[in-house]
């Protein structure tokens, strides 16, 4: 488990993360869903103690980021945005190299290595060197020893950004073998990415925290009453009759676009979900029940509401993965 309190990182006057407070339970793959420049990598980089925080606790597994660093490190593989492979390396060399530097004792080091790459499936390229790799066997390659040691929870930063549609769906697959035996956490501001994988989503926008749950229970709670659209082999007169009669059923109107002798309603729920009582209300009216579609807000509009000024934030804030002045991370830096 790793519990977040009270997170702050204030970049000189420019505050990245707001007094964030979250829980990340075991067994789950977690989405970290927001727009660019909500302070998702910086927060995963306090989480994995690459930054400090202003303010605030985070606790991994019973250990204090902070006072506990070492432990604490143990319990987590991080893959950030950009890999930190030594490319004149081979996919071997290099995570012999990891795994010294993750401190795994050398007589259990041959057989860590095998299993990340099983796992990982690089069976293929072991002895490749890095730099001669695609892309998407660069990023198994950096998942591989983000899972060396075998930590109880992997933080994924933007796992899939800048692949292919097969790498993704490859990196996609993976990352749901993972999360049989790790926690997953998976950082994007890519609602799709989130939806295909993820158990449980959390939304952060200006460094807060804006909504978290299921796909489902955000859905559900932010959305808003569902609707129905429902066509039938009737006329309008009828047919509104027909919708406005069920018990239960809020505002009915008829939409455009109908087929002759068709009619296509739009029927608003005053509570609960009507597609069984429209059923049951048409066969008894006896009138033929064509199309019935449940419509309402998708999690997809949920996430733009949150959202919505987004595009109003300055273009000049602080990178929100790094310290001002430090240099990005290139893929020759040290995992």
């Amino acid at each position: 488990m790793i519990e977040v309190k009270n997170l702050v990182k204030d970049y000189g006057g420019h505050v990245a993360v707001d007094d964030l407070n979250f829980t990340v339970e075991d067994g789950f793959i977690y989405g970290f869903l927001g727009p660019n420049g909500a302070g998702k990598s910086t927060t995963m980089n306090m989480m994995t103690g690459y930054l400090g925080a202003t303010e605030g606790e985070i606790i991994i597994e019973g250990h204090n980021i902070l006072e506990e660093p070492k432990r604490a490190k143990q319990c987590i593989g991080y893959l950030p945005e950009i890999p930190p492979l030594y490319v004149d390396m081979t996919v071997t060399e290099y995570l012999e190299f990891a795994a010294k530097l993750k401190n795994i004792p050398k007589k259990e080091r041959a057989a860590e290595i095998l299993r990340a790459v099983e796992v990982t499936k690089l069976e293929e390229v072991s002895h490749r060197l890095i730099r001669n790799l695609s892309k998407g066997y660069k990023q198994r390659v950096g998942l591989a020893q983000a899972i060396l040691g075998f930590p109880s929870t992997i933080i994924l930063d933007e796992p899939t950004v800048g692949l292919d549609p097969k790498q993704i769906i490859e990196i996609r697959a993976l990352i749901r073998d993972l999360a049989r035996a790790h926690t997953v956490i998976l950082s994007s501001h890519i609602l799709a990415e989130v939806q295909a994988v993820c158990d449980r989503i959390l939304i952060i926008h200006h460094g807060r925290m804006v909504a978290s749950g299921t796909p489902e229970e955000l859905e559900r709670d932010l959305a808003g009453d569902r609707f129905l659209q429902v066509t039938l082999q009737t006329g309008a007169e009828r047919g509104l009759a027909l919708l406005r009669g069920i018990p239960g059923a809020g505002p009915a109107e008829l939409l455009p676009g109908a087929a002759e002798g068709e009619s296509t309603f739009r029927l608003e729920s005053a509570g609960g979900d009507l597609r069984e009582a429209v059923f049951r209300a048409c066969v008894r009216e006896e009138v033929p029940l064509l199309g019935l579609h449940a419509g309402g807000m998708t999690l997809e509009d949920v996430f733009l509401q949150l959202t919505a000024d987004d595009a109003q934030e300055e273009p000049d804030q602080p990178p929100e993965d790094r310290e001002p002045g430090a240099e990005a991370a290139g893929e020759e830096d040290a995992p």
